[in-house]
C-alpha cells in the first residue's frame, strides 16, 4: 500500500508535466495566439495576462496538491509531523484571501477597461486612409460580402488591403450565426432582422481564415471563407475588377433569394453589381 501511494503521486506529477507539455508544444498551431491585426493583437494581450494573473493561483494549488500528498500519506509518518489540535493561521489566512482578492480587482480593471477600448462599434481611425463599408450576410449556409461603395458583392470570399480600417455591417438572413476572422479579431453575431458592426484592421498581408463560430445546421461545418489582406491598395483595385467581370447579378430580391436558399460546400461566386441597398432590404423582410 505503501508503494502504490507513491507511484500513484509520481504518476500524477508525470501525467501533469506530460499535458503541460501537450498544451504548449500546441500552441503554435493555436491561431488565437497569433494575430495579424490591430484587435487581434489587444485581444490576445488580454487573454494571456489574465491567464498569467489566474496561474498565480492556480498553479500553487496543483503544486501544493502534490506536495501535501506525498508529505502526509500513511509510510511518511515519522518525518511528518501530526497536529491534531492545530486550528488557526493569520498568515494563511492572509493570503488565501488577500492574493485572490487582489488578482479579482485588477482583471474587474483589465476587463472594464478592455470593454470600452474593443467595442466592436468602435470605429478604428486611421490618418492614411477611409475605412472600407463590407455588408455580410449570413445565409445556409454560405457568406455574401457586399461591398456597397464598389457595388459589389462575393461569396465566401473577403479581400481588402492592408493597414485599411474595416466596417463590418453584419446581419442573418436565417437563424443566429456568428461572424469570426480569429487572426483578425472577435466574432460578433449575425441575427435575422438586427444590424450588429465590427471594426477590424489586418497589419500583415496574406491569406487568413474566416469561420462562423454558432452552430447553425446542417451545413455549419463547412461554412468557412477565406480572408484575403492584400499588400497595396492597387492590388485591391485589380481584384475589384476581377468581380466586376462576372456575369453574375443581384439586381433584386428575387435574385437575392435565389442565392439564399440553402446549399453547403458552397464555390466562391463574384457578382458584378446588386440592388441599391440590399443588406437593409434583407434587414426590413424581418420587420413585417
Amino acid at each position: 500500500m505503501k508503494i502504490s501511494i507513491y507511484k500513484y503521486c509520481r504518476i500524477c506529477i508525470f501525467l501533469l508535466l506530460g499535458i503541460f507539455l501537450t498544451i504548449l508544444s500546441g500552441c503554435a498551431n493555436l491561431v488565437l495566439l497569433h494575430p495579424k491585426g490591430q484587435i487581434g493583437s489587444e485581444e490576445c494581450s488580454l487573454v494571456l495576462t489574465a491567464f498569467g494573473l489566474m496561474s498565480l493561483i492556480i498553479i500553487p494549488v496543483i503544486v501544493m496538491t502534490f506536495f501535501f500528498t506525498l508529505k502526509y500519506r500513511a509510510s511518511n509518518f515519522r518525518n511528518a509531523q501530526y497536529t491534531p489540535n492545530w486550528s488557526h493561521s493569520k498568515i494563511i489566512e492572509f493570503v488565501i484571501w488577500f492574493v485572490p482578492i487582489i488578482i479579482i480587482i485588477i482583471l474587474g480593471i483589465l476587463t472594464w477597461k478592455s470593454t470600452h477600448k474593443l467595442d466592436p462599434k468602435k470605429p478604428i481611425v486611421s490618418a492614411i486612409t477611409q475605412p472600407i463599408i463590407v455588408d455580410v450576410i449570413s445565409l445556409d449556409w454560405k457568406w455574401l460580402f457586399i461591398y456597397p461603395q464598389q457595388n459589389i458583392a462575393v461569396v465566401n470570399e473577403l479581400v481588402f488591403p492592408i493597414n485599411t480600417p474595416i466596417k463590418f455591417n453584419v446581419t442573418s438572413n436565417s437563424v443566429m450565426n456568428a461572424f469570426f476572422i480569429p487572426q483578425l479579431g472577435g466574432q460578433i453575431y449575425a441575427m435575422a432582422g438586427m444590424h450588429t458592426e465590427l471594426n477590424l484592421i489586418a497589419q500583415e498581408s496574406g491569406q487568413y481564415k474566416g469561420i462562423s463560430s454558432n452552430f447553425s445546421g446542417s451545413g455549419f461545418s463547412n461554412m468557412k471563407f477565406t480572408v484575403i489582406v492584400t499588400d497595396t491598395e492597387k492590388e485591391f483595385e485589380k481584384w475589384i475588377k476581377k468581380v466586376r467581370q462576372s456575369p453574375y447579378h443581384i439586381n433584386n430580391m428575387i435574385t437575392y433569394e435565389e442565392l439564399a436558399a440553402p446549399s453547403k460546400n458552397n464555390a466562391v461566386i463574384y457578382f458584378s453589381s446588386i440592388q441599391t441597398n440590399l443588406f437593409y432590404e434583407v434587414i426590413n423582410k424581418f420587420k413585417y
